[in-house]
């Protein structure tokens, strides 16, 4: 979540947005020290059959953070990120992102998800490759960025 909402991640959504009482209970049995982990947050949605970005929705109302993104971008102690530039590419994965770019340089999170299920290969790996070719990573499902 970006920075500026900080302690108040409410304010991101229009006022009156109702909590879905039924999500913030799953995310109250996960939440530690207001932390919820990304994997966690997409566990519940699965789980509840709901879209990841109402649980994030909800996760903000309960001005709960997201942490440990599972494309290694942030919530990883005082450095933030985790997933650092990758030394290499294989060509297929890089084929893969090209061919799936939006917008000019960016790559959606969703987006980055179905490349690795397609590749068989770790989020982080494709995260990393978008790392090392400068591509923007945009539209978290949860919304933390």
């Amino acid at each position: 979540m970006p920075h500026e909402f900080a302690g108040n991640y409410k304010i991101k959504h229009p006022q009156g947005t109702q909590l879905a009482s039924h999500i913030a209970q799953a995310l109250q049995e996960k939440v530690k020290d207001g932390r919820i982990s990304c994997a966690a947050a997409h566990q519940i949605a699965q789980k509840l059959n709901e879209p990841p970005e109402r649980v994030g929705q909800t996760t903000d109302l309960l001005e709960f953070r997201i942490n440990k993104c599972q494309l290694g971008l942030f919530g990883y102690g005082a450095k933030g990120n985790k997933v650092a530039p990758a030394k290499q590419i294989e060509p297929s994965l890089e084929k893969a992102i090209q061919n799936t770019l939006q917008e000019g340089n960016r790559l959606s999170c969703i987006s980055i998800w179905k490349i690795a299920e397609t590749l068989d290969c770790k989020r982080m790996e494709v995260a990393a490759a978008c790392e090392m070719l400068k591509i923007k990573i945009f539209a978290c499902q949860i919304g933390a960025f």
